[in-house]
């Protein structure tokens, strides 16, 4: 199973970006889905987390109302959009692939690379 994650960039602080991750390798809705941060010096961090048909979604609290996870199955591709971002949203995100929308990362058997973004103040 591969993902690759794009869509990382510069941006200003109160601007959007969406994220793309697209998986291949295996059927896509055998797959819960999730989103995973990791900022310079920091733990890898939960940040989203979608079911296999994406009706079931749940986020961190520091996301919650500013970033929203979608899927289109049909694409075997899962998307973050992220509005209103901060500073502090800087990070590696990372897609995974699991079989339960989880928050730990345990859950999840496949990753991607990773796309950079950062926000600017």
């Amino acid at each position: 199973v591969r993902l690759v994650e794009s869509g990382g960039r510069l941006v200003q602080a109160g601007a959007s970006l969406r994220l793309a991750c697209v998986v291949s390798g295996r059927t896509f809705t055998d797959y819960a889905m999730g989103w995973f941060r990791q900022a310079p010096g920091k733990e890898r961090e939960f940040v989203a987390a979608i079911n296999w048909s994406g009706g079931s979604t749940y986020y961190a609290d520091s996301v919650k109302g500013r970033f929203t996870g979608s899927r289109d199955n049909a694409k075997s591709t899962m998307y973050l959009q992220m509005n209103s971002l901060r500073p502090e949203d800087t990070a590696v995100y990372y897609c995974a692939a699991g079989f339960a929308h989880s928050f730990n990362s345990s859950f999840y058997d496949y990753w991607g690379q990773g796309t950079q973004v950062t926000v600017s103040s």
